[in-house]
C-alpha cells in the first residue's frame, strides 16, 4: 500500500507547454523528496513530472528491497514518454539512483532529453563503502539474487542497489552525439556514498559526445553535507539556496 502523500505526482499547467521536465528520486525516496524543487520548476512555468519509483513510498518499509533493473527502467521509459508529451523540450533531474535512471534516458532516448542534471548519482559505491575490485561481485551476486539480502549501515538492500548497479554498468561505452545539450552533475564533497570520480566522469562524457554545456558543480565543504543533497529535512536553511542553484543549472543560468 502507498503511504498517503508518496505517489506519482504531474504538476500540469492544463496544457502542454514549452518546457517539461522529469524529476527522478532517489534509492529509498518517493516523490515527495522532490515536492520543493517541483514546485520552483512549476512556477517557473514547466509541466512538471514526478513519478514514484517501484516499490518505494509504501507502508512496508521493505518494499524498496523488491525492485528490479527491469522494472526500474520500464518506469523511467514510461514516465518520460508522460514528461515528452507535456512539454516541446524535455529535460531529466535525477537524485542518486535516480541519477543513475536519468542518464540512462539520455543515453537511450537521446532526441528526447535535451537537459539532464544528476544530484550525486549512484552510478557506484565509493572506494571506502565497495572497493571497485568488489564492485562486480557486487552486481552479479545480489544483482541476480545469488546471495541473501544483506543491508548496509544506511538500511540500503544490496540487492536494490545492485539493480541500479547493473543498469549503470550497462550504460554504452560510446554516448549518441544526438544527446542533451545541457549537462550538469552536483556532488559534495562529503558524500561517502557514491563514487565521485565517476559522478562527475559519466556525465562529462555524455555532454563531450553531444557537444552540450557542462557543469560539474561541487559544493561547499562548509556546508557540511553527504549524500542526500536534496531532501529538505537535511538541507535545513541552505533548501531554497539550493534548489534555486539546482534550477539554474539545469537552465544553464548559473553564474
Amino acid at each position: 500500500m502507498i503511504r498517503d502523500g508518496h505517489d506519482t505526482r504531474v504538476l500540469s499547467h492544463g496544457a502542454k507547454r514549452a518546457r517539461s521536465v522529469l524529476l527522478l528520486h532517489g534509492y529509498t525516496h518517493s516523490p515527495a523528496q522532490l515536492d520543493p524543487l517541483a514546485a520552483l520548476f512549476y512556477e517557473r512555468g514547466y509541466n512538471v513530472v514526478i513519478p514514484r519509483a517501484p516499490g518505494h513510498g509504501l507502508t512496508d518499509p521493505d518494499g524498496h528491497a523488491t525492485i528490479t533493473a527491469a522494472g526500474l527502467i520500464a518506469y523511467a521509459t514510461e514516465a518520460l514518454r508522460t514528461a515528452t508529451d507535456l512539454g516541446e523540450e524535455t529535460g531529466v533531474l535525477g537524485v542518486s539512483g535516480g541519477g543513475v535512471l536519468a542518464t540512462w534516458l539520455a543515453a537511450r532516448h537521446p532526441q528526447s532529453v535535451r537537459r539532464l542534471v544528476v544530484l550525486a548519482p549512484l552510478y557506484a559505491p565509493h572506494p571506502s563503502q565497495v572497493p571497485p575490485a568488489a564492485r562486480p561481485a557486487l552486481r552479479v551476486l545480489y544483482g541476480r539474487r545469488l546471495l541473501p539480502d544483506k543491508r548496509s549501515s544506511r538500511g540500503y538492500s544490496y540487492r536494490a542497489v545492485a539493480q541500479y548497479l547493473r543498469i549503470a554498468a550497462g550504460l554504452p561505452r560510446r554516448f549518441p552525439a544526438t544527446g542533451p545539450s545541457r549537462v550538469a552533475a552536483v556532488l559534495a564533497p562529503g558524500d561517502t556514498t557514491v563514487d565521485g570520480e565517476l559522478a562527475f566522469g559519466l556525465p562529462a562524457r555524455i555532454a563531450r559526445a553531444s557537444g552540450a554545456t557542462l557543469t560539474l558543480d561541487t559544493l561547499p565543504s562548509q556546508w557540511g553535507l553527504g549524500h542526500d543533497i536534496i531532501s529538505a529535512h537535511r538541507l535545513g536553511t541552505l533548501a531554497d539556496a539550493l534548489y534555486v542553484r539546482y534550477v539554474a543549472l539545469y537552465e544553464d543560468t548559473a553564474s
